[in-house]
């Protein structure tokens, strides 16, 4: 895998390898010593023009539990915020070394220009680009939905006869791009729902269905509903009339998690607006899978980074007696 950039064009055989992976890594998460010596020696840079925390953390703790050597980047009190080019950058982290390249940034395809323009030789992970995509989120949001479906047996399976819902800001939402095609891909079948204002124009060509009705999702008794923050600072114009009105239309509130079938697990990516998209009843239940996400995030990130930067997939135990000696 050379680099990671979008899940629309990411193959079954290779979303698959990167969640088996995920799997192993999640395994040695269990272990005391949490930290492998696969990629001693490599340098990975996060790249971050858009303020993030969950995110940035989660690729910082994947990156140092793989042992690499981690340079937090963020535009803001860079270069970048005097003018500096995203060419200029990418050519400062070329004369670093860089081995990959973790970036966000506010313009869709920025990851695939810094990927495929010539100034850098690592390998590019999008970590979300505008509203385009943002693919390890998806893997993430799919390895946590596999998990809860077949549990430790969930190696080499897709999620063929799933029902995932997707409910809000679809417009705005980099998030519920990624995991159209993913979810396709991997066999799902995927629903929208959302005001009609936060639907985008071209979502015809999507591999979904949409409504927008909420109480009738929730009659269909989906496997999985994901909630999407509304994204207020990317809105430019009135896409409905109050959060009020939004919450009661469109939001998972007591009523309507309480009508959810008890085998319905209730995701969201974060971070959540609390009694807007979600009731504290959703949130904090067990049929919540937000804290499993955020887990899951470290070792989907892992995979993705070891895919990058070591290739192949380890042999089980592989790491064990190299995992001993750092603990010495």
């Amino acid at each position: 895998m050379r680099h990671l950039l979008d899940t629309k064009t990411l193959a079954r055989e290779d979303a698959l390898r990167i969640l088996d992976v995920a799997e192993d890594m999640a395994d040695t998460q269990q272990r005391e010593v949490k930290k492998l010596p696969t990629l001693r020696g490599k340098t990975v840079v996060n790249l971050f023009f858009e303020d993030s925390t969950r995110t940035r953390i989660s690729f910082e703790a994947a990156a140092k539990r793989l042992s690499a050597d981690v340079i937090n980047f963020s535009a803001k009190g860079s270069s970048v915020s005097k003018g500096e080019s995203l060419q200029d950058t990418a050519q400062t982290l070329q004369a670093m070394a860089a081995d990959a390249v973790v970036i966000r940034h506010s313009a869709s395809g920025a990851p695939r220009t810094l990927a495929t323009s010539g100034w850098i030789s690592a390998g590019v992970v999008n970590a979300g680009d505008g509203t385009h995509e943002h693919p390890t989120q998806a893997l993430l949001d799919a390895f946590t939905i596999r998990k809860r479906r077949y549990g430790a047996d969930s190696r080499g399976r897709d999620l063929t006869g799933m029902r995932v819902t997707i409910v809000g800001d679809i417009l705005h939402s980099r998030v519920a791009r990624s995991n159209v095609w993913l979810l396709h891909t991997l066999g799902a079948e995927v629903a929208l729902v959302a005001p009609p204002t936060l639907v985008p124009q071209d979502v015809s060509a999507w591999p979904v269905r949409v409504g927008y009705d909420l109480d009738e999702a929730v009659g269909e008794g989906p496997d999985a509903l994901m909630m999407l923050r509304i994204q207020l600072e990317r809105m430019n114009a009135s896409y409905f009339p109050n959060e009020r009105e939004y919450s009661r239309r469109w939001g998972l509130d007591p009523e309507r998690f309480a009508a959810l079938p008890q085998s319905t697990m209730v995701m969201h990516p974060g971070p959540m607006n609390r009694g807007l998209e979600i009731c504290a009843e959703a949130a904090d239940s067990p049929r919540s899978t937000v804290l499993d996400q955020v887990t899951n995030g470290v070792s989907v990130r892992m995979a993705a980074l070891y895919l990058l930067l070591a290739g192949e997939r380890p042999a089980p135990g592989a790491d064990d007696d190299a995992q001993k000696e750092d603990a010495r």
